[in-house]
């Protein structure tokens, strides 16, 4: 789940501390506030590019799909 601090130990330290350790770790940061509730921070991976593939869509192939059958 990850590390998880209170807002008060939170206030002690700047944001770009945090979000860079939040990165850095990919790890997610639970802030628990004093009247029980929470925020979840946490780094959003980063994606691979889709795959090209070969190959080709035929002309009509729309149309051939939405005829009614014979």
């Amino acid at each position: 789940m990850g590390r998880t601090l209170t807002i008060d130990e939170v206030k002690a330290r700047s944001l770009e501390e945090l979000v860079r350790e939040i990165m850095q770790t990919q790890d997610a940061l639970r802030i628990e506030m004093p009247e029980g509730d929470a925020v979840e921070i946490k780094a959003v991976p980063k994606l691979k590019p889709l795959i090209t593939l070969e190959g080709y869509v035929p002309d009509g192939w729309k149309d051939a799909i939405y005829e009614p059958k014979q």
